[in-house]
């Protein structure tokens, strides 16, 4: 079950989301979002704060909060979990030295109480470079037993 049928089911009425998409620095998060909005990737730098982008996805809003991940932002990440439905965790599954930090970070996240009733997606991003620890060695490096639906499609990890 994907993430945005498991919001669905527990905000039938409401037609608007809010995902919150973390992730150490430079783990791709800006560009996924880029990407699911059709837009162009050529060019990006870091995000110092925070982005915000309103995609109509069938009938509803998401509004992605997409916030930097340097470890002096990290921080200032408790201020967006207000009312937030879905948590999206992207993982640079090339960056095999920071994986301690990545989960030592998501594990922080999950600990919570704003975000205890968010859906969580992970993302193993940069499948494509060599090396890149495949979606099944990132779920075991983040302790993550409960796995969610894990994909090669951006659209489909959210759908």
């Amino acid at each position: 079950m994907g993430l945005l049928s498991i919001i669905r089911k527990m905000k039938r009425n409401e037609k608007k989301m809010r995902i919150l998409m973390v992730g150490l620095d430079n783990s791709g998060k800006t560009t996924i979002v880029l990407k699911i909005n059709g837009e162009d990737t050529s060019v990006i730098s870091p995000t110092l704060g925070f982005n915000i982008k309103t995609i109509a996805y069938e009938k509803y809003m998401l509004y992605i909060w997409d916030v930097g991940g340097q470890k002096t932002i990290r921080s200032y990440w408790r201020n967006y979990f207000e009312q937030t439905d879905g948590l999206v965790w992207v993982v640079d599954s090339s960056d095999l030295r920071r994986l301690d930090d990545c989960r030592y970070e998501l594990h922080n996240l999950l600990k919570e109480e704003r975000l205890s009733r968010a859906s969580l997606l992970i993302f193993a991003n940069k499948q494509d470079i060599q090396g890149a620890l495949s979606p099944d060695e990132i779920a075991n490096a983040m302790d993550n037993s409960r796995r969610a639906y894990t994909g090669e499609g951006l659209l489909e990890g959210f759908d």
